[in-house]
């Protein structure tokens, strides 16, 4: 998790929340991390982050059994056509479940897969590369609606 941190923190205008215990946000996010493109180094509101990193279940998000210690999540906002091509169409009730406690599997994300968010448990060998990449095409493409938001705030298109 800490790479994937690590590299998330080199992106040009990137903000990645690390929620802690004293720091005024919910317990359930303490040790979550939260990946924003805030330029000058703050959230604007309403903003939903791109990624997230998660090390536990939440009461809404167990599917992957994330509990087990050393288990963790990241989740990436792809985007309905490319999480189509990662992990297949929008599944139905027929398909049958997916085993999001797979690791180092490209998987729908257990509860927004159909907004276009995909999710690896423990990142390894397999996905790592991708998921690099993913979080990089993530983190422009909320570059973009940042600045497409300024235009619409000021008024400018320069």
């Amino acid at each position: 998790m800490e790479q994937i941190i690590a590299t998330v923190r080199g992106f040009d205008g990137a903000f990645v929340l690390v929620p802690e215990a004293g720091g005024g946000l919910p317990e359930i996010a303490w040790g979550d991390a939260f990946c924003y493109y805030a330029p000058d180094g703050r959230m604007l509101e309403k903003t939903q982050p791109y990624a997230t990193a998660v090390t536990k279940d939440h009461p809404y998000d167990s599917a992957s059994d994330l509990d087990p210690p050393g288990r963790w999540r990241v989740n990436i906002h792809v985007g309905r056509t490319r999480a189509e091509e990662l992990v297949g169409p929008p599944r139905r009730a027929d398909d049958g479940p997916v085993d999001h406690t797979a690791a180092d599997t490209v998987l729908p994300h257990p509860v927004y897969g159909a907004l276009g968010w995909i999710c690896v448990v423990d990142p390894g060998p397999r996905t790592t590369d991708l998921v690099l990449r993913l979080l990089r095409s993530a983190h422009e493409a909320a570059r973009a609606r940042h600045e497409r938001g300024a235009e619409r705030r000021t008024g400018r298109t320069d």
